[in-house]
């Protein structure tokens, strides 16, 4: 499982999407992503939906989402 805490990222006014999608590229293909964000990142849930990944979002406390994409195969 490979983990992104975008936060810290957020949190600095930066975008973390080149990060997740290089991490995306580099995944085995049973390998999960988690995606730590300070809001439910609806955007990316689509972009990675439509390269075939399912998702799960939960909202984890204090406003914070954790997003677990899945290959689907």
């Amino acid at each position: 499982m490979a983990t992104v805490d975008a936060r810290p990222i957020i949190a600095r006014g930066e975008e973390p999407f080149d990060l997740i999608m290089s991490t995306v590229a580099a995944l085995d293909v049973l390998e999960d992503l988690v995606i730590l964000a300070p809001f439910e990142p609806v955007p990316l849930e689509g972009v990675l939906g439509a390269q075939g990944f399912s998702y799960e979002a939960e909202e984890i406390g204090a406003g914070d989402w954790r997003v677990t994409f899945k290959r689907q195969l």
